[in-house]
């Protein structure tokens, strides 16, 4: 089912999970997933019961506030640059051969 939030007007995404506490079974919330597509670099949204306006047949009414931000993975143009490349080594003469060695 699709979630929708009554506080902004967006949709969250269907529902992919509902959490229940174990001893009791009682429901705890519900889990929408945060990314679409591929899921690229968002983490799904755990919404607590108390947020759950209404129940319909084809949609749930969910009111938060401000949408908790999940953290956002860094991504290969986001890392830091690399480290300059070490100076030069100063050369040494005193080790070179000379090409007729070689024969």
């Amino acid at each position: 089912m699709e979630t929708v939030n009554l506080s902004d007007g967006k949709q969250l995404g269907k529902v992919c999970d509902i959490v229940f506490s174990f001893p009791e079974g009682r429901v705890q919330g519900i889990v929408v997933p945060g990314g679409k597509g591929f899921r690229w670099g968002k983490a799904d949204l755990f919404i607590d019961l108390k947020c759950v306006k209404k129940i319909g047949v084809d949609v749930v009414l969910v009111d938060i506030k401000a949408p908790p931000k999940s953290e956002k993975k860094r991504g290969r143009w986001d890392e830091a640059p690399p480290p300059p490349p070490p100076p030069p080594m100063p050369p040494r003469y005193g080790d070179r051969r000379d090409y007729g060695e070689y024969e």
